[in-house]
């Protein structure tokens, strides 16, 4: 099974700076911590404190699905309308072979 790679751009609703970096950066840790996960980031632009970048890596698409799943990531994505400007820009790539 090819590995994944996933990459998901955020952008936080006027005033809701704040609320999207605590959210993206309480993802980081359940995160790695599921099985199949091989790295996973957030990032945030420089110059602009609404912008953000998720990217994570995962063994498997198998993992990768369980993640969409898990609990913490059900959770922000309910909470995403409340706080981002559209919903995440996702890019899902498999490993070449």
């Amino acid at each position: 099974m090819p590995k994944v790679t996933a990459i998901a751009l955020l952008k936080a609703a006027p005033g809701a700076e704040g609320k999207v970096r605590e959210q993206a950066l309480s993802l980081v840790a359940p995160s790695r911590a599921e099985p199949g996960n091989i790295s996973y980031q957030a990032y945030v632009h420089p110059g602009d404190p609404s912008a953000w970048l998720v990217f994570e890596e995962w063994e498997d698409r198998a993992a990768f699905e369980a993640h969409l799943s898990s609990p913490h990531l059900t959770e922000a994505l309910a909470a995403g309308p409340g706080l981002l400007v559209g919903p995440p820009a996702e890019h899902v790539f498999t490993a070449a072979e």
